[in-house]
């Protein structure tokens, strides 16, 4: 019996300028997000950090690694972020000290908190207190991308309508 590999090709009626960039991107092979992205994660766990580093490269997002609160506040200072994964404890603090009330300030960073228990309390604690999303150890890089695509659809709408939503 033989495999032979499958290649992708293209409609010939749908060019690449009519589809979105990340659907050209994914056929093509890459994931990326559809435009320039700086993502912070704040962990102290270095295989957290690893793998939602090799997943947010993989989307060809600009990522800040840090490992504690203090840092993170820091760089949220003097750089403009989009997104922060944050774990739900970090050495001088939780993700409680970054959240900020997110949905009415479009400036402020979304906050995705990484947990490896998945309690539910964890997950409308944080939900309630302004996070944007609850993800659970270990993860599948499409649980990160997908969280970046909505963070970033959600950042695109107007104030307004976030505000209906809330």
């Amino acid at each position: 019996m033989t495999i032979r590999s499958l290649r992708y090709s293209p409609v010939p009626s749908l060019s690449t300028q009519t589809r979105p960039a990340s659907v050209t991107n994914r056929i093509h092979g890459s994931t990326t997000v559809p435009r320039h992205v700086r993502v912070l994660i704040v962990s102290p766990n270095m295989e957290v950090r690893r793998s939602l580093l090799r997943t947010l490269e993989a989307l060809s997002t600009d990522v800040v690694v840090c490992v504690t609160r203090a840092q993170a506040e820091e760089v949220l200072s003097t750089q403009a972020v989009e997104i922060v994964f944050c774990d739900e404890h970090l050495p001088d603090g939780s993700y409680c000290d970054l959240i900020h009330p997110s949905h009415c300030d479009p400036r402020i960073p979304r906050v995705v908190v990484t947990t490896r228990t998945g309690e539910w309390e964890l997950y409308f604690q944080a939900m309630t207190k302004g996070a944007f999303d609850v993800i659970r150890s270990p993860w599948y890089a499409t649980d990160v991308e997908l969280a970046v695509i909505r963070a970033l659809r959600e950042e695109d709408q107007p104030a307004a309508s976030r505000a209906a939503v809330a």
